[in-house]
């Protein structure tokens, strides 16, 4: 059988007194219940207050990060805009260079335009500078090809002007011009297809423009004869020599010593007979002074 009350017996240190409270059951129930709830009760407040701290923490870490994804954006949009401006540049550089090439269109012009950054506060900003750097790229690619071709274009130009003769090959006396003359042994009209320049022997002789040696020896008429092969169909001679410098196969640059001033062959006199043809057809060297 259930007491109907209990004692709560209190004795306070160095004290013979004993205080004694005689509690009833469901009071005393009714007590427990109320600690219970009060604890259960402190308990709910800790745990709101720390998950309310926590939640304000992670809440502006949040805000913190998102603000640097947003200055970071921002930087990069920048940075981008930046880019696509000197791409601009280059593509009316590349442009004015193609017409003054006489070279057809680039297909990159066609990607090169004009625009804003993207809205930052737009919800697809990120994929919007993705897309911006997807297609700076495939304009930089293609704008790589274009200056390779270009740069393939003047490199050819640049072969082709070093390989069109310039300039007489020796000082000396211009003795007889390209066309018709009479010939010095027969005393008839003939066609002379270069020209005669008097000078001592051993004159230095030079190429007039870089090429290949394709012959260094002695020909028929020509006594000792030089021909250099340039490329573009060019071709010139160097008779009458009286030493060689060069030997066939050699690669050489105009201004290059060749040949030295002479009499041999079918000569009245010290002096180069010097031709330019093109396609094995003679040409006037007063064109290409």
């Amino acid at each position: 059988m259930a007491a109907k009350k209990y004692t709560l017996l209190i004795i306070p240190e160095g004290s013979h007194r004993v205080r004694r409270y005689a509690l009833p059951r469901k009071k005393l129930q009714c007590i427990l219940v109320a600690c219970v709830l009060a604890a259960t009760g402190l308990f709910a407040m800790t745990t709101d207050y720390v998950l309310t701290n926590l939640d304000q923490t992670e809440l502006a870490r949040l805000r913190e990060e998102n603000q640097q994804q947003r200055s970071d954006l921002q930087r990069l949009v920048a940075g981008l805009e930046g880019l696509q401006r000197e791409m601009t540049l280059l593509s009316q550089n590349d442009a004015k260079v193609r017409v003054m090439a006489q070279l057809t269109r680039s297909e990159s012009d066609a990607l090169v335009g004009v625009g804003g950054p993207p809205e930052i506060d737009n919800s697809d900003s990120f994929s919007e500078v993705q897309r911006r750097i997807d297609e700076m790229r495939r304009d930089i690619d293609m704008r790589r090809e274009s200056q390779e071709e270009i740069q393939g274009f003047l490199n050819d130009q640049r072969s082709m002007l070093s390989a069109i003769p310039e300039g007489l090959p020796a000082k000396g006396w211009l003795t007889s011009s390209f066309g018709m003359r009479t010939s010095p042994f027969t005393g008839k009209r003939k066609f002379h297809e270069g020209f005669d320049i008097a000078a001592r022997t051993g004159t230095p002789v030079y190429a007039t423009a870089d090429g290949v040696v394709s012959k260094a020896e002695t020909v028929p008429g020509y006594g000792k004869l030089v021909v250099v092969d340039h490329g573009y169909g060019y071709r010139t001679y160097y008779g009458h020599n009286s030493k060689f410098y060069v030997r066939t196969g050699d690669r050489i640059k105009r201004g290059d010593l060749i040949s030295a001033v002479g009499n041999t062959g079918r000569s009245t006199g010290s002096h180069v007979h010097y031709e330019v043809r093109r396609n094995d057809v003679p040409l006037n060297p007063k064109n290409f002074m």
